[in-house]
C-alpha cells in the first residue's frame, strides 16, 4: 500500500506532514541545508562573499544518507556543456536518491537574473533594462522562456528577480534593480515572477528588506532607514510579488535594519511576511547569511547559534551550503516547522511522487540548445525597448549625409559593454579566458557595421560626420569592475578618466553623440547640452549592441524611460524622485539635487498629442475608484510608442509625502496619424501612506492625477483633480495595490 505522502492525489501539504512524521531529526534537518559541488575549488575570485573562506570540502557519502534538500548552482559555478551539465546533474540526483531511505531528490537552483545563469545560455537585458522598457508583458514572456530553458535541464528555483528599489545609485547592485521607484519595480517585477512561476520554476524574491538603502551606497553596510520608508517605499514590491504573482520563495537580506539583521529578524520573516501578507513558500538564506549573523554582525559566537537563530526568526533553508545549519542540535519544533515548508514545496514540485526522476538523457540533449532564436529574438526585442533616448539636436538618427562615423571609446568594441554582472561571461567566464563566450555578443562598432553596409568606420573624429563615443562600465564582483555587486562609487563620476575622452571628442568640432552603456547612472551634466545628442543603455545584453546601433540608425524609434533619475553633477547622493518639498531645490542649501533627465524620461523619433483628459468622478470615497480617459495621438511621420504616466501628488497629508509618484503607466504603440484611448482605473487604496501611527491609511481630501511625459514637472501634459470624500480608511493586505490600465 502507497505511504499518504506518496499519494499525488492528497493535498502537498498532507503529504508533506506525512512524510515529516517518518522522519529522524538528522533527516530533517538535511533538508533544510544546500551543497554546493565545486565551490571550493573555483579559480580566480569570488562569487559570493567570502566563498572560498567558506566553502569547505564536504564530504557527501557522510551527508546523503540523511537526505539532501538543495543543490547549488550545477550549472553556474564553472563552464560546463548544456547536455553535459544535465547528464551530471541526473547522475547527482540518482546518486542523492539512491543513498536515503525516502529517495528523495535535491531541488536544484541556480541564477536567472539576466537569463539562466549558464554556458551558452541566451544573455537578456539587465533589470534596470527592464525597468526602462515599462513593458511588464515583454518581461513576463522574457521570464517564462528563461524558466522553461531551466526546467528543460532539471533546475527547479530561480534565485531572482532583485525587488530591491533604488536609494542611492552609487550602490553597485543598482545594475541588478529594476528603479528608484517603488510601483514600476512592483508591476515589473511581478511580472517576470508571474512569468517564471508559470514556467514551474520557483521564483526567489531578494533581498528581503531593505538591503539597497545601506549607508553610504555600501555592500553589506548596514541600514537605518525608518519604518514609513521601509513600509512605504521598500516593501510594496515583495507584497504585490507575493500576493499577486505568486512568488513561493523569499530571499533574506544580508543588512540589518536598524541593528537588526534580516536573517534574524521575526518581525519581518515571520509576522510580516507569513502572518501579515500569507506567504506560504520557503525563506532561503542569501549565501552565507547565516554564518554571517556569527562572524559578520555579531549576534552569536558559533554556526550552531547562527543557526538557531536563524531558525527562529523563519529562515527555513541555509544557501549556499551546510555550515550552520548542520552545527550542533537545533530545536526540533523550529526544525519542523522548516522541513515541512521545504517538504511542501517538492511536493508541489512533483520531487516526491513515486514516478519522478531527472529529466530523461535524449530530451535533455534535445533540449540543450539554451540559446535557441525565440530567445534571442526575446532578447532583442526588450534590448530595443530599453534603450533611452536623453537628448538630441537633430543629430539622430543618422541621416543620408552621415558617410564617415568615428567611433571612439573604451567601450565602442567590446562586448562587456552590454553585459552586466550576474550574466554567466562576467560571473564565471572572467576565471576562464581560455574559454569562448558561448553566445554571440556583438559589439556597438560591429553592429554599427552591419546597420549601416555602406557607411566608412574611422577612429578619427576630425575626418569624420559625426562622432560616436561610448562610455559606461564594465560590470564585476567585489571590486573587479565599476558596477556590480560590491563594486559601489563614491560619487557618480564616469569611471576610469573617461570624462576625458568625450571633452576630446567635443574639442575636435565633429558632432558627438553620446553614448553610455553602463550599470548605473552617470552624471553628464559637463557634456550634455555640447553633445549632438545623449543615449542611453543599461547593459542591455546579448542583443544590446544590436539594440543601440538600430535607435541610432533609425531602425528603431527609441520608446525606453529612465527608471532612475540622470543627475546633472557627479556628488550630491543620494537622491531620487520620491521626495517631499524639502528634498527638492531651495534657498535654504547651496545644493541643487534637480537631476539633468529625471526618472521617466525619454524621447521619441516622432511627436504625440494628449488631448484633455476625463473622468468618471472627480468626488469619490476613500474605498472608491475613478477611471480617467486619455487620447493620444501619433502627430509624427513614423510608427512610435508613447509611455504614459500617471503620477500622483497629494497637497495635504498627515506626514511629509513625496512630491509625486508613480501610480500607473501604459505602452501605447502607434503607427504615424493613429490615436488611442488610454483608461486608467485608480483606487482609492493608491492614494494610501503610512501615516503617524504606522496604518495605512487613505484620508480624505483633495488629489492631484497628473498625466505626465516624466515625473519632472515640465513633462506633465494634463492635471485632473479629485475629491476623495467619507471616513478614513485604514487598509491593509486586501488593498488594491495597482492601477489596471486599457489602451483601446
Amino acid at each position: 500500500m502507497t505511504d499518504p505522502w506518496q499519494d499525488p492525489a492528497l493535498p502537498a501539504g498532507v503529504r508533506a506532514a506525512d512524510l515529516l512524521s517518518r522522519m529522524t531529526l538528522q533527516e530533517k534537518t538535511a533538508q533544510l541545508y544546500s551543497v554546493w559541488p565545486g565551490s571550493a575549488e573555483t579559480p580566480g575570485g569570488d562569487m559570493a562573499p567570502l566563498q572560498h573562506a567558506l566553502s569547505g570540502d564536504v564530504d557527501l557519502s557522510e551527508l546523503l544518507p540523511y537526505g539532501l534538500g538543495q543543490l547549488t548552482r550545477p550549472f553556474g559555478t564553472a563552464p560546463v556543456e548544456p547536455a553535459e551539465g544535465a547528464a551530471r546533474l541526473r547522475a547527482l540526483q540518482e546518486r542523492i536518491r539512491s543513498a536515503n531511505r525516502f529517495r528523495l531528490p535535491a531541488l536544484a537552483h541556480e541564477e536567472c537574473l539576466t537569463g539562466f545563469t549558464a554556458w551558452r545560455a541566451t544573455i537578456f537585458p539587465t533589470p534596470l533594462a527592464w525597468g526602462a522598457s515599462f513593458d511588464p508583458a515583454l518581461v513576463k514572456e522574457m521570464a517564462a522562456a528563461i524558466g522553461a530553458s531551466m526546467r528543460s535541464v532539471g533546475v527547479h528555483q530561480g534565485l531572482a528577480p532583485v525587488l530591491d528599489v533604488v536609494r542611492d545609485p552609487r550602490w553597485g547592485r543598482t545594475e541588478e534593480s529594476i528603479g528608484e521607484d517603488p510601483y514600476l519595480v512592483a508591476t515589473v517585477g511581478t511580472a517576470y515572477v508571474q512569468g517564471l512561476e508559470e514556467a514551474g520554476i520557483v521564483a526567489t524574491l531578494k533581498h528581503f528588506a531593505g538591503y539597497s538603502a545601506s549607508r553610504g551606497a555600501r555592500n553589506h553596510a548596514p541600514v537605518s532607514i525608518g519604518p514609513r520608508e521601509l513600509a512605504d517605499v521598500i516593501l510594496p514590491p515583495f507584497e504585490m510579488a507575493v500576493r499577486e504573482g505568486g512568488a513561493r520563495s523569499v530571499m533574506a537580506a544580508y543588512n540589518d535594519v536598524d541593528g537588526l539583521p534580516a536573517h534574524a529578524h521575526g518581525a519581518l520573516l515571520t509576522q510580516l511576511l507569513r502572518e501579515e501578507w500569507e506567504f506560504g513558500g520557503t525563506v532561503v538564506s542569501d549565501y552565507f547569511g547565516v554564518s554571517f549573523l556569527e562572524s559578520a554582525h555579531g549576534l552569536t559566537d558559533s554556526p550552531g547559534g547562527a543557526a538557531a537563530l536563524a531558525l527562529a526568526a523563519g529562515v527555513d533553508v541555509e544557501l549556499p551550503a551546510v555550515r550552520c545549519f548542520g552545527a550542533g542540535i537545533l530545536d526540533e519544533g523550529l526544525v519542523d516547522r522548516a522541513a515541512l515548508r521545504v517538504l511542501t514545496q517538492k511536493c508541489e514540485l512533483g520531487l516526491l511522487d513515486p514516478g519522478w526522476a531527472p529529466p530523461p538523457a535524449a530530451e535533455a540533449e534535445a533540449l540543450a540548445d539554451l540559446d535557441p532564436p525565440h530567445m534571442r529574438a526575446l532578447a532583442r526585442q526588450l534590448a530595443e525597448e530599453s534603450v533611452v533616448l536623453l537628448s538630441n539636436g537633430g543629430a539622430l538618427p543618422f541621416g543620408p549625409g552621415v558617410r564617415r562615423i568615428a567611433v571612439l571609446g573604451p567601450l565602442a568594441d567590446d562586448p562587456a559593454a552590454m553585459l552586466g554582472c550576474y550574466t554567466f561571461p562576467r560571473h564565471v567566464l572572467l576565471d576562464h579566458p581560455e574559454l569562448p563566450m558561448g553566445v554571440a555578443v556583438p559589439t556597438l562598432l560591429q553592429a554599427l557595421g552591419a546597420e549601416l553596409p555602406d557607411a566608412e568606420f574611422t577612429d578619427d573624429p576630425v575626418a569624420a560626420d559625426v562622432c560616436v563615443v561610448a562610455v559606461g562600465d564594465h560590470s564585476g564582483l567585489f571590486g573587479r569592475g565599476t558596477s556590480g555587486e560590491g563594486c559601489d562609487v563614491a560619487d557618480l563620476e564616469l569611471p576610469d578618466g573617461q570624462g576625458e575622452l568625450v571633452e576630446k571628442a567635443l574639442a575636435s568640432g565633429t558632432p558627438v553623440v553620446l553614448v553610455v552603456l553602463s550599470g548605473r547612472p552617470y552624471a553628464l551634466g559637463r557634456w550634455a547640452d555640447r553633445c549632438a545628442a545623449v543615449v542611453q543603455a543599461f547593459f542591455a545584453g546579448q542583443e544590446g549592441g544590436t539594440a543601440v546601433a538600430g535607435v541610432l540608425s533609425g531602425r528603431v524609434n527609441p520608446s525606453g524611460r529612465l527608471p532612475v533619475s540622470v543627475p546633472r553633477d557627479p556628488g550630491g547622493q543620494p537622491w531620487t524622485y520620491l521626495v517631499p518639498p524639502l528634498g527638492l531645490r531651495g534657498e535654504a542649501s547651496s545644493l541643487d539635487p534637480t537631476p539633468l533627465f529625471p526618472f521617466g524620461h525619454g524621447l521619441s523619433y516622432t511627436t504625440y498629442d494628449w488631448q484633455v483628459p476625463s473622468a468618471d468622478a472627480d468626488t469619490l470615497p476613500t474605498d472608491g475608484e475613478t477611471t480617467l480617459r486619455l487620447t493620444v495621438r501619433n502627430t509624427g511621420g513614423r510608427a512610435g510608442t508613447e509611455i504614459v504616466q500617471l503620477y500622483l501628488h497629494d497637497p495635504v497629508g498627515k506626514v511629509a509625502r513625496p512630491v509625486a509618484r508613480l501610480v500607473g503607466y501604459a505602452r501605447v504603440p502607434l503607427e504615424a496619424g493613429a490615436s488611442a484611448e488610454v483608461h486608467f482605473t485608480v483606487p482609492a487604496d493608491l492614494a494610501a501612506y503610512t501615516g503617524p501611527d504606522g496604518d495605512r491609511i487613505v484620508e480624505p481630501g483633495e488629489l492631484e492625477l497628473r498625466l505626465g511625459a516624466s515625473s519632472g514637472a515640465g513633462d506633465i501634459r494634463q492635471v485632473v483633480r479629485v475629491t476623495l470624500t467619507g471616513a478614513e480608511q485604514v487598509v491593509g493586505r486586501g488593498r488594491r495595490m495597482r492601477c489596471e490600465v486599457r489602451v483601446k
